[in-house]
């Protein structure tokens, strides 16, 4: 049987020693060369040394083994192993173990960078909170929902009390929706949390998902439908009314036309020719009222185009130029940068401007002085904004939730409607609709887009 270079190496080493040590032997018993027997007794120990790290090589290479497993450390190699019949197959079965770490690691890190991406871009805002109340975001979504940075739990009162209570009390598991006010607008939020325990600590995953876009469309189907049926009832109603009332009219005044100046009955025929007159006037009104908020029930159609903002406001100062100026008004429009566009149904988008620029027109007619201004520009989220803006008196803070509902009006002779259509057009565009206060006194309402 041949030797393997391992056990070649062991006789030559262990041979060299033995005969070594006979030397010193006999130079101890027969000579007096002290000089040389100290030599060789060096020379031995280092030959045992050398026999010693021989002989240990697969025992460090084991060692060296399990320490780049504990470690995670896939780059070792085990070449001088491989070379020796007697651990080849022990150099074998470690490579291959390294080469599963070495591709372990590499699947973990492509999943673990993947995962990253996801989270780091799905929609959803996403929260980490501790037990000790430090606050991480994790992704995109997080970071411009809350306009900034984020460590602590106590950050979340500057979005309203309601907001950090909410949160604060989140049971793991539950859904709630939560109200967000945020510098650029208020946000309803459907936020859900679930727990988790990460290197001894616990912690709460949070998600925050807007969903003022689809309650603003669900309330306007409510309400279409709520118009519709009272439409329809007041309608049916209403016109035989009308017509009733408008023909007792006509035969009132045909008996009056016919009797002579002084019989009795004329006065009290006069009476009921007055009553029947205001029966039909106000009849004609409410019908007019319900056909004008019939509007609202109409399904609204968005054929979208990409426009210009600056083309928009252009279009509506030409178009309302006259008007502006019977009124003393100065209307100003900027746009930031000035070829900024917008996908939208450009006919829908005059319609929901002119309405809300003759809102500020009508809020300016005691106001000397007024000035609407319309400005478009990005959001820190990349949204396309637009804004309507005058300097009038503004709207109380209690009303301003109450205006886009149907049927509201603050104006002396308004019908209620030319704000929830304005909403009711935003919503088909996946707009958001906004009130606030301008700078310096006045309302702006803001589309965000």
């Amino acid at each position: 049987m041949a030797f393997s270079r391992f056990q070649a190496g062991i006789f030559l080493r262990v041979s060299t020693l033995a005969i070594t040590l006979v030397a010193v032997a006999w130079m101890i018993t027969d000579t007096q060369w002290y000089v040389t027997i100290a030599l060789l007794v060096s020379a031995a120990l280092v030959q045992v040394a050398m026999l010693t790290h021989f002989a240990t090589q697969s025992s460090r290479e084991t060692a060296r083994f399990l320490d780049a497993v504990s470690f995670d450390d896939a780059s070792q190699t085990f070449s001088r192993l491989r070379g020796d019949n007697t651990f080849r197959e022990l150099s074998v079965a470690m490579t291959r173990v390294l080469d599963r770490l070495r591709k372990g690691r590499a699947e973990r890190e492509e999943q673990t960078q993947y995962l990253q991406t996801l989270i780091a871009h799905v929609p959803v805002a996403l929260v980490a909170v501790d037990e000790f109340g430090s606050v991480q975001l994790l992704n995109i979504a997080a970071r411009r929902l809350f306009e900034g940075a984020c460590v602590d739990v106590s950050q979340f009162s500057r979005f309203g009390d309601a907001f950090a209570t909410g949160i604060e009390y989140l049971k793991p598991g539950d859904g709630v929706i939560l109200r967000m006010e945020r510098s650029s607008g208020t946000l309803q939020l459907k936020v859900a949390g679930t727990d988790f325990a990460l290197g001894g600590t616990r912690r709460r995953l949070i998600s925050l998902q807007n969903i003022e876009t689809e309650l603003t469309a669900q309330e306007l189907v409510a309400w279409q439908t709520v118009i519709r049926v009272m439409a329809h009832e007041v309608m049916n109603s209403l016109t035989p009314v009308s017509s009733l009332a408008a023909t007792a009219q006509e035969l009132v005044n045909d008996v009056l036309d016919k009797l002579p100046p002084d019989d009795s009955r004329k006065p009290a025929l006069a009476d009921a020719s007055d009553a029947l007159e205001t029966m039909v006037r106000r009849s004609e009104g409410l019908l007019h009222f319900v056909q004008n908020h019939r509007r609202l029930t109409k399904r609204i159609v968005a054929r979208t185009e990409i426009v210009p903002i600056q083309r928009i406001f252009v279009r509506l100062q030409r178009l309302l130029a006259k008007e502006l100026a019977s009124r003393n008004i100065k209307l100003s429009y900027s746009v930031e940068p000035p070829t900024l566009e917008i996908a939208v149904d450009a006919e829908l988008l005059d319609q929901a401007l002119i309405n809300l620029v003759r809102n500020a027109i009508e809020a300016l007619r005691d106001e000397h002085g007024g000035q609407i201004t319309l400005f478009a520009c990005r959001d820190q989220d990349g949204h396309a904004v637009i804004a309507v803006a005058d300097n009038g008196p503004g709207i109380a803070a209690e009303q301003r939730e109450k205006v886009f509902v149907p049927f509201f009006t603050t104006k002396k002779q308004g019908s209620g409607v030319g704000l929830t259509l304005v909403r009711q057009i935003a919503t088909v565009h996946g707009a958001t609709v906004g009130l606030s206060e301008t700078r310096g006194g006045g309302a702006t309402v803001t589309l965000r887009f």
